[in-house]
């Protein structure tokens, strides 16, 4: 898509009046926010499945939650949010039993869904119920604060909400802040759902049922999604944003020049190499950087599938893969180098390098060992929704494979189909991305390497004496114990290595220099709710 062709497109939606108020963004309404991106959500309801990371941010705008966190300012000004701080959203209080076996919410007695319908317990009831059945990654999130069955979910009157405790877990109620756990208009999604498909899924799929800041004026999947503000939210400050017109713009080239143009106001996904000249450029352009707290770019190998069921052959590879080029070349030196580290692992943070660097020698002997000292060939995934990262990295790893005797045969998936592939379970290799919303070790290690998890645990390893070191360190009851079972965890994973961490990422967003109130948040989509142009 060119420029040109962009600002007609966006001209045509009727977001905005004038083509010409298009051509530069100190020429647009300041409260109109103009958004380009590699690719968009692929679905509105981040319950069905497959939602890919884009769904994140509708989810987040369009519903309320119970809570949300505050935020925290860094010593160089930089806004995040803070995982230790709870605020109200849809609930304006709440209050933990004195036997510290529930938590009882007051719901705010003014807040309305889009349509106009009062927002009740029994529609946070309904949502909730639906969150932890509806399977796969929903209600793995769930379980992740130990949210797993409808009976824990109590309607106490119209405007009054219990949660009941089934175990002391310190993740409960962080969880129920995260974007899962989302409030449905329950009536309006019954109204479309079938006996087949009980909870609307694929109603909800193209349609929103929310009460949240934004309501969904537009969407048109692979192309665009348009936002319009909702004027009678309750559960925040109203935006200061009225529109956002957030359009799919695949080349990165692309999304760069209109930024520089000035023909949209933000783009938060170009690679690694933009963000790092922007950065430099100074002039109209301003770049905000985080590193992605809980996550990382790795390589991950099927434990199911011949050869990668041997640990001897994983770990060959993770002495074979390029780390250096890798880091330079794909992610052009932005975020934290996670190889080269000690062993045995004596830290408890999360990520931190592994003990494995280059060294062919030490990974053909392996390879050896493990009875392949001629190679093999496999094939190597990676996400096309993430390329501009994601294929350079597949090359290098491609060549270094080669470099042992190991043909790997590339395999591009469409970023909108990513996510179902991975659910499959069928690839051998695989480059991916995974961040964790809750900043524990012990939720990471939850969903990648709980033999339980079917969702995240990506390379289906299966490892039972794990499993019980990470159910240790999810409810350990001393510092000591915990300490003791992330160091565990940690060294058993480098030392069965299923993933190989490569590279600690950054967050990196883009915007003209008249945008205020960027803030990090843990699923990586801005919160256009705190956004403003001045």
């Amino acid at each position: 898509m060119d420029r040109r062709h962009f600002i007609a497109s966006t001209s045509a939606l009727g977001a905005l009046p004038l083509a010409a108020d298009l051509a530069h963004a100190q020429a647009r309404p300041k409260d109109v926010l103009v958004v380009a991106n590699e690719f968009g959500p692929n679905s509105l309801d981040i319950h069905t499945v497959g939602a890919n990371r884009a769904s994140y941010g509708v989810s987040w705008l369009v519903y309320d939650r119970l809570m949300s966190y505050g935020k925290r300012t860094l010593p160089d000004g930089r806004v995040a949010y803070d995982r230790n701080k709870l605020e109200p959203e849809l609930a304006e209080s709440w209050l933990i039993a004195p036997d510290g076996q529930s938590v009882t919410f007051k719901l705010r007695k003014s807040a309305k869904f889009h349509d106009g319908t009062p927002v009740t317990a029994k529609d946070v009831k309904w949502s909730l119920d639906r969150a932890v059945t509806v399977g796969g990654f929903p209600t793995f999130q769930m379980a992740a604060g130990s949210l797993e069955k409808p009976e824990q979910f109590e309607v106490v009157d119209e405007h009054t909400f219990r949660v009941k405790f089934i175990r002391k877990d310190k993740l409960t109620m962080n969880d129920l802040a995260v974007v899962v756990p989302c409030i449905f208009n329950s009536e309006l999604v019954k109204k479309n759902a079938t006996p087949q498909d009980p909870w609307g899924l694929a109603w909800t799929r193209n349609n929103t049922a929310g009460g949240g800041a934004y309501k969904v004026e537009a969407f048109r999947p692979g192309q665009e999604i348009v936002y319009v503000r909702f004027d009678d939210w309750k559960s925040g400050p109203l935006p200061a944003l009225r529109r956002i017109v957030q359009r799919d713009v695949p080349n990165a080239g692309n999304r760069r020049a209109l930024l520089v143009k000035g023909d949209i106001d933000i783009t938060y996904d170009l690679p690694p190499k933009d963000f790092a000249e922007l950065s430099k450029e100074g002039a109209a352009i301003k770049v905000s950087t985080m590193p992605i707290e809980n996550a990382m770019f790795y390589l991950g190998m099927n434990t199911t599938r011949p050869p990668f069921d041997n640990p001897k052959v994983r770990q060959a590879v993770a002495y074979v893969l390029p780390y250096d080029k890798i880091f330079d070349n794909a992610l052009y030196g932005r975020g934290a180098k996670l190889y080269g580290g000690s062993n045995p692992v004596k830290d408890i943070a999360w990520p931190q390098p592994t003990a494995y660097k280059t060294d062919v020698a030490k990974a053909k002997a392996l390879l050896a060992e493990a009875g392949l000292a001629n190679g093999f060939e496999t094939t190597l995934s990676f996400d096309l929704g993430g390329a501009t990262i994601g294929e350079p990295m597949a090359v290098l790893v491609q060549e270094s494979l080669a470099s042992i005797g190991i043909k790997a045969q590339i395999n591009k998936i469409p970023g909108a189909t990513w996510r179902a592939a991975l659910l499959k379970k069928d690839m051998p290799m695989l480059i991916n991305r995974f961040g964790g919303w809750l900043d524990f070790p012990e939720y990471f290690f939850f969903w990648c390497y709980h033999g339980q998890n079917a969702v995240f645990n990506t390379m289906s390893y299966q490892n039972p004496k794990l499993d019980k070191i990470i159910t240790n360190a999810r409810f350990a009851e001393s510092k000591p114990i915990y300490d003791s079972s992330v160091r565990e965890m940690v060294q058993l994973a480098f030392d069965e290595v299923p993933r190989i961490p490569i590279a600690q990422p950054s967050m990196d967003v883009a915007m003209q220099k008249n945008i205020n109130g960027y803030m990090y948040w843990f699923h990586l989509q801005p919160d256009y709710r705190q956004l403003s142009k001045v």
